[in-house]
């Protein structure tokens, strides 16, 4: 008989060791599955129970908290600063919400100052966080015009399609590489006893064209060309110029103050 050939007693041997290795091995991973299953049971009633106290506590803080006015009575200004604060789901109001409010003169000598002045006046006239923008378009060749006067570039009545034609008239003659241009937008955040808490301020390059291009957006926009796209803020649509304006940019360096506001109770939440 060859000595190297298992025996049946042998083979009898290796495969009751097998089975109870299999056993055990199927014993210990329900223990540890049964384990897991009541850890994991244990971590998500903890976590339901903390998400439940955040949410009590975050509707204890913000149940009689001032909700955020945007300064401004511009419906179209107004429509892209709301969608821009959209995703805090704050409890917002603009100053058409309050017809027997007036408005604030814009005295000052920068976007800065009368920024400023809006943010600080409404907030204690309203006794609410207020959010003041003042924002224009400042041309190279012509010095930095129309700059704080764009709403009025053409006169104090004067419509965007008046001051687009009169920008044009001013840079007749100016070749395509001497119409740079940028947007400028400064905005500033007063709390309601009307001090000033956040400000800041962005701009937007590109160009001035020689014919209006789009219908989108307001003011200058259908002139206002941003080189790398090709395009006018007119033919852009909301969520581009969203991403890249002005405006857009300076609200984005604000949000992180208005969420640390929500998160100590200080703004509402809708």
């Amino acid at each position: 008989m060859d000595p190297r050939r298992p025996t049946k007693a042998r083979q009898t041997g290796r495969w009751k060791r097998a089975v109870r290795f299999t056993f055990r091995a199927a014993i210990n991973t329900s223990r540890i599955a049964l384990l897991v299953g009541r850890c994991w049971q244990g971590f998500a009633a903890r976590d339901r129970l903390s998400a439940a106290k955040r949410l009590a506590i975050l509707a204890l803080r913000t149940a009689d908290s001032p909700m955020l006015v945007l300064g401004t009575s511009n419906q179209k200004k107004a429509e892209e600063l709301i969608a821009l604060v959209a995703p805090l789901n704050l409890a917002i109001k603009t100053l058409a919400d309050f017809p027997a409010h007036g408005q604030v003169a814009e005295t000052g000598s920068s976007f800065g100052e009368n920024a400023r002045l809006k943010a600080t006046r409404h907030a204690q006239g309203l006794g609410q966080w207020v959010i003041g923008e003042d924002s224009g378009l400042m041309v190279d060749a012509l010095d930095g015009a129309p700059g704080i006067y764009s709403a009025r570039f053409a006169g104090e009545q004067a419509t965007d399609e008046q001051n687009n034609r009169h920008l044009l008239e001013a840079l007749r003659g100016t070749p395509p590489g001497r119409r740079t241009a940028h947007y400028v937008c400064h905005v500033a955040l007063a709390d309601p006893e009307g001090i000033a808490q956040a400000e800041y301020e962005a701009e937007c390059h590109g160009r001035v064209r020689d014919a209006p291009a789009g219908t989108a957006g307001f003011g200058y926009d259908p002139l206002f060309e941003v080189v790398e796209y090709h395009r006018t803020f007119g033919q852009m649509g909301p969520y581009t110029k969203q991403l890249i304006s002005h405006r857009s940019r300076a609200l984005r360096a604000l949000l992180p103050t208005m969420i640390a506001l929500v998160h100590g109770g200080q703004l509402s939440i809708r």
